[in-house]
């Protein structure tokens, strides 16, 4: 994390960006003149998910092994909130972000393509910025430590909270499904409850009165 004499300057960063680069780039695709992305990978282990449980006597709660697991690197359209994903059972890396691109790039718009991401070290390299290049879609990396920038976070903690925290799921194939089918859902039956949630307004730091530990 940062250092407490940086964190100030990492704060006023932070709203620059916001102000100079993210506005900007939304007041566009609500314009419809670009189509923003926010982009972002999730890690949904195939285990128990617990929320509250309140009993008066000692139970036992079936949970799988937690060897799984389903990766899903997405690409959140700012306006629309269509999601467009990579999936595996593996690990995201370079090329699962120029699939992501290859994707977003087979949309065949007629307007630019702008990409809001973080500094992942398989998001920032040579491979993905050339390819990037080469499908003529913009990268935009947030500053450091900025992931309430980010509106794909939201949209995880959502598909958490709504198909995981206390389900259970007895095989990889019906946990593995619950989540596709809530992330392909985005736009159309959670699409009011996403409404708020997925809102253009990000938390600013700046007026928060730092105390000294």
């Amino acid at each position: 994390m940062p250092g407490k004499s940086s964190l100030p300057e990492k704060i006023e960063e932070q709203e620059q960006f916001r102000q100079t680069r993210l506005e900007p780039l939304l007041e566009e695709a609500q314009r419809q003149e670009r189509l923003v992305f926010f982009v972002d990978a999730a890690h949904f282990v195939h285990r128990a998910y617990l929320g509250f449980l309140w009993c008066l006597r000692r139970i036992f709660i079936p949970s799988p092994s937690g060897r799984q697991r389903f990766n899903v690197l997405g690409a959140l359209n700012a306006v629309t909130k269509e999601v467009t994903s990579i999936t595996n059972h593996t690990y995201i890396n370079s090329h699962s972000m120029c699939l992501l691109l290859a994707k977003l790039a087979l949309l065949d718009p007629v307007i630019p393509i702008s990409v809001i991401l973080d500094n992942a070290r398989y998001q920032k390299c040579q491979l993905v910025t050339d390819f990037a290049e080469i499908v003529d879609i913009e990268l935009v990396y947030l500053p450091s430590y900025s992931p309430h920038l980010n509106l794909i976070e939201r949209l995880w903690r959502f598909v958490r909270k709504e198909c995981l925290y206390s389900k259970y799921y007895s095989d990889f194939h019906s946990f593995k499904g619950a989540i596709q089918q809530c992330i392909d859902q985005c736009n159309t039956e959670h699409k009011a409850k996403l409404t708020s949630l997925l809102s253009l307004k990000f938390q600013s730091f700046q007026k928060v009165n730092l105390l000294t530990v």
